[in-house]
């Protein structure tokens, strides 16, 4: 996993001010903290609006040609094109089931 950062990045902020306030006691919490900020990059942005992934960061991700960009609230994802296909199959997902579940989460 990781994260590439612009530095700008509000929500990003607000993430390691969270993952501050974690109990470094707690080794779920510590396992937690090592795998998001062991990742994370920050990145620089050129005038055409493009940026870099880190190797690593592509090699976890397994981004070999293509890839899709996801938009997620505040935060976007980036997947390789055929793992997203994947994730996003009806076989994967099930509109019926999420809307069951939303219920679970008070949505």
């Amino acid at each position: 996993m990781g994260a590439c950062l612009d530095s700008h990045g509000n929500e990003w902020n607000n993430f390691q001010e969270k993952l501050k306030t974690l109990p470094l006691t707690n080794k779920n919490a510590r396992d937690f903290v090592r795998f998001f900020l062991s990742g994370a990059i920050e990145c620089e942005v050129d005038k055409q609006g493009r940026f870099l992934i880190a190797s690593n960061l592509r090699e976890y991700a397994n981004m070999e040609k293509e890839a899709v960009i996801i938009g997620v609230g505040t935060r976007i994802e980036i997947w390789n094109k055929e793992k997203w296909k994947k994730y996003n199959s009806d076989e994967n997902i099930s509109a019926d089931e999420i809307a069951e579940n939303m219920t679970m989460l008070g949505i």
